[in-house]
């Protein structure tokens, strides 16, 4: 099967040469496991998807520690082994094992994980500071992907997790992706006793996956959902735990006494997982592709922020209750880049107000970009930019 390099390659093995262990966390099917075998990397492994593994771990965690010395024994072994858990969710009283090996110096490990959520509630999920590199695989972004790029509406449609990627046919990438959904739903949801009625869960699924890339409304999806308001916020939690949902908050401080929005934006984490989910066809309004360009965008600006982990960036966005909004902002130590994106081929100044707008008030990296679907890169004012959706490695590169 055809391999795409990653951007988390190179760090991913300076951090393990240097003598730490490795927290690679990712959605489901976004290539962990295809990335650690490409690399050659672990001189033991388990899979905690495998019923029996999983039993006998659940039995008796202390048993890692006892095979890892009897591997070294028996293999003369003066370095510490490299050990790949897969999947550590499944088992979190593993997490104190690992965590007594790593302070003892017995082992590196290489842990993946497609949920946080049992992670977060188990004491040892905050492993030693310094000791673990958090990681995360995303879906394909525009640096991993070869040139020529697919078709926009492609990627807006279909998404990027790279065996869909690399599906040529549009009916079996179709196929997987609703396969994607229900397992989804089936697997992590149901199998883990996330919640207890998956009906409305199910249907809240459909409902965030409409909302993606909006301003949460609890209040509205309640009313719409016949479901108490902290059941919808649990639900949310559950799809960022998941690593199925990306949280973007707003900047809320204003030195001109704006009104500013405080509700979040939930991205989903895939373009193509998240128009199954809301149960949408491949026919879409002119209307309809501008918000997933916007959202796509959006995910892209993510992914390179956290594969290069890039110190102290966060993505948010903004928006006046009166009106103005900058789709999204990337703040670097209080200092802000402003995004604006526009299903237009042919930008103008006018296109580029809010982010004139949110110039004046804010400390900001110049220039502003305004990302769209232009040709060649156009010089809207001395520092507004409009930028090609191609080019968008362009940008990103010169945080």
């Amino acid at each position: 099967m055809t391999y795409l390099p990653r951007l988390i390659e190179k760090p991913l093995q300076a951090h393990l040469q240097r003598g730490k262990s490795i927290l690679l966390l990712g959605a489901r099917q976004t290539g962990k496991t295809t990335l650690l075998k490409h690399l050659g990397m672990g001189d033991m492994s388990y899979t905690l998807l495998d019923p029996e593994v999983r039993l006998r771990f659940e039995k008796s965690p202390n048993i890692l520690g006892q095979e890892i010395a009897a591997y070294k024994h028996l293999n003369h072994l003066s370095r510490m082994p490299i050990v790949i858990i897969d999947e550590v969710q499944k088992v979190p009283s593993l997490m104190d094992v690992v965590q007594l090996l790593i302070d003892n110096g017995e082992a590196q490990f290489i842990l993946t994980g497609s949920s946080v959520r049992k992670l977060r509630r188990h004491p040892q999920f905050n492993l030693l500071p310094g000791r673990v590199i958090n990681f995360h695989l995303d879906p394909l972004g525009l640096l991993e992907l070869p040139q020529p790029f697919p078709s926009l509406e492609t990627l807006l449609l279909y998404g990027s997790l790279p065996g869909i990627y690399l599906e040529n046919k549009l009916l079996n990438k179709e196929i997987d992706l609703t396969a994607y959904v229900t397992n989804y739903l089936e697997e992590e949801v149901r199998g883990e006793a996330l919640v207890r009625q998956l009906g409305s869960f199910a249907r809240f699924l459909e409902l965030a996956a409409i909302e993606s890339g909006n301003q949460i409304n609890i209040h509205k999806l309640s009313q719409e959902l016949g479901i108490g308001r902290h059941t919808i916020s649990e639900y949310f939690h559950i799809l960022e735990d998941c690593l199925v949902a990306e949280k973007i908050d707003p900047i809320t401080d204003s030195t001109t006494r704006r009104r500013l929005t405080k509700a979040p934006k939930y991205l989903f984490f895939d373009m193509g997982i998240r128009r199954i989910a809301a149960i949408e066809g491949s026919q879409l309004s002119s209307k309809a592709l501008g918000s997933l360009f916007e959202q796509f965008i959006g995910l892209e600006l993510l992914r390179y922020l956290r594969a290069k982990m890039i110190p102290a960036a966060v993505l948010r966005y903004w928006r006046d209750h009166a009106g103005p909004e900058v789709d999204y902002i990337v703040e670097i130590n209080k200092r802000y880049l402003p995004i604006e994106v526009k299903w237009t081929e042919h930008p103008t100044l006018d296109d580029s107000k809010h982010l004139i707008k949110f110039m004046q008030e804010y400390n900001c990296i110049k220039p502003a970009y305004l990302i769209c679907r232009c040709t060649k890169p156009l010089l809207l004012k001395e520092d507004i930019l409009a930028l090609p959706w191609q080019e968008l490695s362009r940008m990103m590169q010169s945080f």
